[in-house]
């Protein structure tokens, strides 16, 4: 007994955890199923050509080769190779790797290739209302297809987001590009000619168990109805010598799909930033001429002035001056 039970205690746990794994390899064929056919009964268009689940003994490994999703209102996901892998002792958290890259598509603006040194995010919490994300890419590269409109950004050292559940129905979102590389034409390439570009966004959301619904608009709908508000914490924006920053302010979205709220902002080079706006048509040449005289108005001993910039009625204003439509969220 002595030298044959430990071979036999071992035969045991060996199978007991074999069938504990094609149980569970089971049941994660039977969610990615059961998921899937959920969000195409919400109108979502769900796809894959190929599945492929291993990992034994000791993790999951999801692999879909061509997955695409796209929900109602134009955005989609699609990429050539997705992989996700859990650890048995932890089938709660799961990462997840696009290693050929991925393709995001803009419900006007069409599709953008993204490519990268890493492209991976992690989702854990899944029993919780709102799960635990984190994307995070290196080295990325943005190329629209042939037909898209341009994108903002050619390139960028790394991208984040973060999205973290809180306590009393809220929940904080963080974005951040690093050394970020603006396209030929546009904006971003007018402020920042050859030098970086880096964004900053960190805030929370009230109500965030009323974010859902078929598609984009209508769950922005549902969380506005119920009282929905994004507090700003730190954003910015630093494009060349030109910087505009907020520490504080309160934004919702208006009935017409539009920004609301108002923000406490610095500007740094304001003249030149509100030029460049002017001449790519994104704010009027008059209203950019007052505007700038407001920011000289408010400007300090140095080259940074104070202002409000308030979303109400479908317009923005900075200070007194009505600069341009307020954003569309949806």
């Amino acid at each position: 007994m002595g030298l044959y039970l430990p071979f036999a205690i071992t035969l045991v746990a060996a199978v007991g955890w074999s069938g504990f794994w094609i149980y569970a390899r089971a049941q994660a064929a039977e969610r990615i199923e059961a998921g899937a056919e959920q969000l195409r009964k919400a109108g979502y268009d769900v796809s894959w050509a190929e599945r492929r689940i291993t990992g034994y003994p000791f993790r999951l490994n999801v692999t879909l080769t061509d997955a695409r999703l796209r929900e109602p209102s134009g955005w989609g996901l699609a990429a050539p190779r997705l992989e996700t892998q859990a650890y048995m002792h932890g089938l709660g958290t799961w990462v997840i790797a696009t290693p050929t890259g991925l393709t995001f598509t803009r419900p006007t603006g069409g599709a953008v290739s993204v490519k990268g040194d890493v492209i991976h995010a992690s989702l854990s919490h899944l029993d919780s209302p709102l799960p635990n994300f984190s994307f995070e890419g290196t080295k990325l590269t943005f190329a629209p297809a042939a037909g898209a409109q341009p994108f903002a950004l050619s390139a960028a050292d790394k991208v984040e987001f973060h999205l973290r559940p809180g306590p009393d129905d809220q929940a904080a979102v963080m974005f951040k590009v690093d050394a970020g590389k603006a396209q030929l034409s546009g904006l971003f390439a007018r402020l920042a000619g050859d030098k970086p570009i880096s964004i900053l966004w960190d805030s929370t959301l009230s109500k965030v168990s009323a974010f859902k619904g078929g598609d984009w608009p209508d769950a922005v709908r549902s969380w506005v109805a119920a009282g929905g508000l994004m507090t700003v914490r730190q954003a910015g924006v630093t494009a060349g010598e030109a910087v505009i920053g907020a520490k504080s302010g309160t934004l919702g979205v208006g009935y017409d799909g539009r920004l609301t709220g108002h923000l406490d902002v610095t500007l740094r080079e304001a003249p030149k930033a509100l030029s460049a706006m002017a001449e790519t048509g994104v704010i009027r040449p008059e209203a950019a001429l007052a505007a700038s005289a407001v920011a000289a108005a408010r400007q300090g001993t140095g080259d940074v002035a104070q202002a409000n910039v308030t979303f109400q009625a479908g317009q923005t204003t900075l200070g007194p001056v009505a600069v341009g439509p307020a954003p569309k969220v949806y």
